[in-house]
């Protein structure tokens, strides 16, 4: 495939040229207006730019502030695809998230819980038809997600036999490997998942404070059930226990 950019914006031109660079997209350059090369598929080019108009192939339209979801589009005309975004989670203190676009893995993202609703949101903003499937592996995160997307369609998928063996040098990619799985899967759809946290989990959490704790201080169980329903972060029960 080749890629035409046209565009006389600097910014525009920088961002989307990396951003082919990074998935190694064959892609040529040209002014706008100039003849589009015979080996052309499709031109990304600026708001303000114009392609001649004799150009008989797609055209996407690019800005600074979302010069990926430019490029996105343009494989996703490439491969032609449907243009649905399917985001699959792994959930976990850390979840796995893998933004996939028919079964080709666009991007992926291993985050902070606290952090992970904001991804899938910016991911989502936007797209075709998307859809979020969260694995159902771990319940308390899986519920917090599921809180934070209440304008998302999710769905909820047994994660049974997603996570991949990890050979030498693989470490840490096992979320994000499982989370493409997850994507891969169909689910039920969910619109809220309230789960009560057994003492185990709560035991887990409460080890984990005092673990995170330069004192040795363990919260509390009514602070370690805030943490469960996501509410707080470790770090913030810990603060409020010390202010109590």
């Amino acid at each position: 495939m080749t890629v035409v950019v046209a565009t006389a914006d600097f910014e525009v031109y920088h961002d989307v040229v990396n951003e082919l660079r990074d998935r190694g997209v064959r892609f040529t350059t040209i002014e706008p207006g100039d003849d589009l090369p015979e080996h052309a598929r499709i031109c990304i080019r600026g708001e303000g730019d114009d392609i001649n108009p004799e150009a008989d192939l797609p055209v996407v339209v690019a800005d600074s502030e979302h010069p990926r979801k430019a490029v996105e589009e343009a494989l996703a005309i490439l491969r032609g695809e449907s243009g649905r975004t399917i985001i699959g989670i792994d959930p976990g203190t850390r979840p796995g998230i893998a933004v996939l676009s028919g079964d080709f893995v666009i991007s992926a993202f291993h985050v902070p819980l606290a952090d992970a609703a904001e991804v899938v949101r910016e991911e989502v903003e936007d797209a075709i038809d998307p859809v979020v499937r969260i694995g159902d592996g771990a319940r308390l995160q899986g519920a917090h997600l599921i809180r934070e997307l209440e304008d998302v369609l999710i769905e909820l998928v047994d994660e049974t036999g997603t996570t991949p063996y990890l050979g030498t040098g693989a470490r840490g990619m096992g979320d994000v490997l499982a989370a493409v799985n997850i994507a891969r899967l169909e689910g039920e759809v969910v619109e809220e998942r309230d789960i009560e946290p057994t003492q185990g989990e709560l035991g887990v959490i409460k080890r984990r404070s005092r673990e995170r704790s330069e004192d040795n201080r363990e919260i509390d169980e009514e602070l370690a059930r805030r943490v469960a329903a996501g509410e707080l972060t470790i770090e913030e029960a810990l603060a409020e226990h010390r202010e109590e």
